[in-house]
Parts: C-alpha cells; sequence; structure tokens
C-alpha cells in the first residue's frame, strides 16, 4: 500500500513514450550486433556468469563460497499511474536476482524524466513506488543517477548474494526436463490496449497486479538441485526466452499451447488487434527456429513481452510437486508447460495444439 499521497494529475504516462514496460527492450537480432566484439571480456575466473550466455545478471565469486549478483533493468511507462509504474520497474529489476537462484541485498535507482513536461513532483511518485518495492524485500533504495530525458524511463541496479552452489543459470538445463512456467503471458498485450485507449475500465488492474508480484521463490528455488535451469520471462517473450534456454543447454523443447497460462483477458484483445510491436519484432527473430505455431493468438501471446513475467523452470520430474507448492506459498501457480529433449537437428522449439 502506498503510504504517499498520489498527485491529482490528469498525465497518463503511458503516452509520453514510444514504447512501454520490457517491450522496448531491443529485438534478440539487434542485440546480437551491438554485443558482438573482437575484444571479449577481459579473463577473470571469478567471474561465473558474465554476458557470453545472455543470462538474466553477472554473478561474481567473492570467496567463502558465496557470490555477489550484479544486474540492471529499467524501461518506459507500462502503467499511467507514476507510483505503480515505480513498483513495477523495481520489481521487474529484482526479478533477475531471483532468476539466477539469489537474493537482493540493496538497489539504486535510474531515472530519466522530461522535467519540463512532466514536472519534478511526478518524478518523485515513480521513485517512491520503486522505493515501496525496495522496502517490501526488505532492502534499501541506497541511491541512484537521474537526468534530463525526452521521455520518462526508471528502473534499478541491483546487488544480490548467492551460494556459489546454489546459482541457477539459464542454460544448465538437462535432457528429460520438466518446464514450468509461474505466471500468465499477455502483459505486453494488455499494456498495449492500454496505449491505444482500449483498455476496459474493468481490466486496468489485471497487468499491475501480476507485474507487482515478485519473483522471491527464485532464492527457494535456488536450493533445490532438482531444479537445473531458471529464467525469467520477460521482453523477448516465453519462446525468446526459451530459445535462449534451450541454444545454452543444447537441447530442444515441446511445448503445448493449451497448458501455457494465459490472462484470458489478453485474448479478447488479441482478437482486437491489441498486441505489442515487440511481439512481431521477437517472431522475426525466431520464426526459423520454431514450428507449430499456428494462428495469430499464438503467434502474439507467446512472443508477447512480458514486463515482470514469471519464472520459467527447468527441472527433474521428480521435483514438480515439491516446486509447485513452493511457488503457490508464494501466492502465484506453475504449470507445467512442456519438456525438453535432445537436440536433433531441427527446430529448437516445437509447439503443440
Amino acid at each position: 500500500m502506498n503510504d504517499t499521497k498520489h498527485l491529482d494529475l490528469d498525465i497518463k504516462l503511458t503516452q509520453h513514450s514510444h514504447g512501454a514496460g520490457c517491450g522496448c527492450k531491443i529485438a534478440p537480432a539487434d542485440l546480437e550486433k551491438i554485443l558482438a566484439s573482437t575484444l571479449g571480456t577481459l579473463p577473470d575466473p571469478r567471474l561465473l556468469v558474465g554476458y557470453g550466455s545472455r543470462d538474466d545478471a553477472a554473478v561474481y565469486d567473492i570467496g567463502g563460497g558465496r557470490a555477489l549478483i550484479s544486474t540492471t533493468d529499467f524501461f518506459a511507462p507500462i502503467v499511467d499511474d507514476a507510483f505503480d509504474f515505480g513498483r513495477i520497474a523495481a520489481t521487474n529489476a529484482m526479478s533477475d536476482v531471483y532468476a539466477m537462484g539469489g537474493t537482493p541485498l540493496m538497489a539504486v535507482a535510474i531515472l530519466g524524466w522530461p522535467l519540463q513536461k512532466l514536472g519534478p513532483e511526478l518524478a518523485a511518485q515513480v521513485v517512491e513506488g520503486g522505493r515501496r518495492a525496495c522496502h517490501d524485500a526488505g532492502i534499501p533504495l541506497a541511491g541512484g543517477h537521474s537526468i534530463d530525458a525526452p521521455e520518462p524511463f526508471f528502473g534499478l541496479a541491483v546487488t544480490g548474494e548467492v551460494e556459489i552452489a546454489h546459482i541457477k543459470r539459464n542454460d544448465t538445463a538437462q535432457d528429460g526436463d520438466v518446464l514450468l512456467l509461474t505466471k500468465p503471458l499477455g502483459i505486453g498485450v494488455l499494456s498495449t490496449a492500454q496505449k491505444r485507449g482500449k483498455l476496459r475500465p474493468g481490466h486496468a488492474n489485471i497487468g499491475r497486479d501480476l507485474m507487482v508480484m515478485p519473483n522471491k521463490v527464485g532464492a527457494e528455488l535456488g536450493r533445490l538441485e532438482g531444479v537445473h535451469a531458471l529464467t525469467d520471462i520477460t521482453g523477448f517473450g516465453l519462446l525468446g526466452h526459451l530459445a535462449e534456454m534451450c541454444a545454452g543447454s543444447g537441447l530442444r523443447a515441446r511445448i503445448n499451447y493449451a497448458d501455457v497460462p494465459l490472462i484470458p483477458e489478453s485474448r479478447d484483445y488479441v482478437k482486437e488487434g491489441c498486441y505489442a510491436d515487440g511481439a512481431l519484432r521477437n517472431w522475426k527473430s525466431l520464426s526459423t527456429k520454431v514450428m507449430g505455431v499456428e494462428g495469430l493468438e499464438p503467434l502474439m501471446l507467446l512472443n508477447d513481452p512480458q514486463t515482470s513475467g514469471g519464472l520459467l523452470i527447468a527441472c527433474n520430474s521428480s521435483f514438480v510437486d515439491k516446486i509447485t507448492s513452493l511457488v503457490e506459498n508464494s501466492g502465484s501457480t506453475a504449470h507445467c508447460i512442456g519438456a525438453l529433449e535432445k537436440a536433433d537437428g531441427t527446430s529448437m522449439i516445437e509447439v503443440l495444439s
């Protein structure tokens, strides 16, 4: 609950940026070009996870069997309310630490704000929302940096910790692993409907309530040997992040579309033509690696860019009940959506209807 009074301003933040939430992420194909380098990463045996695996965060060995986790994430408004925008952006940033099996320690804020258009009072509400999310996670918002920018954006740089034995990467899945997903897809669809002024009043808080739900259970999953790989679903959509898991692990995935959790209301908005441009960019990068995606709805929802999305878990089948119980105790639900198998030289992902 926000302890600070909201400003009574008729300002819709989503109308002040060209994109929204993790839908602002640069498409995978373009990101490959940006990250290409002949220099490479400075060799350091203590750097346990770097950007080479496209994982959720960097991990650095600090000795004594422990490691630091470092990550940053920021984006343009995904909701119109400033306080909620701050909460969502902060929750999303901390999710990368949980996705590595770790626990956040502290955060610093990253703020870009068009002061002449939106004023400092509204920016204060955004930061307060971020501070609330950090407070709820039990960590301090310890500082930050801000600039006057043409479009608003906000996020956090988060430092976390994890026992080295409990690190969960996105490229260590095993043949025969079951795939579980902890939040429904469709956030990008709802945010697109909102940005276009088509989101029905009764649906205003559906996406918000999912996005402010933290993935704290990731720290508990980190302690389970049967969890072999872990990542959170954000801007590249389910198929994009699953493709990273498959490529890094040398596996292919079969997923059952009927078992994939979806926000029910998002299906109607897709029929009305409300879907994120980011979904099309994601599919352009994946279309040669995926088979079985037929119809507009599966195409848009499986590629839908999620903001503060759920965890994608690859685990031994004998751990499904344990994981399901942990996720339910955290306030969410784990859905079995498919399984992993040895790569056979055909598609990386097969979607079964």
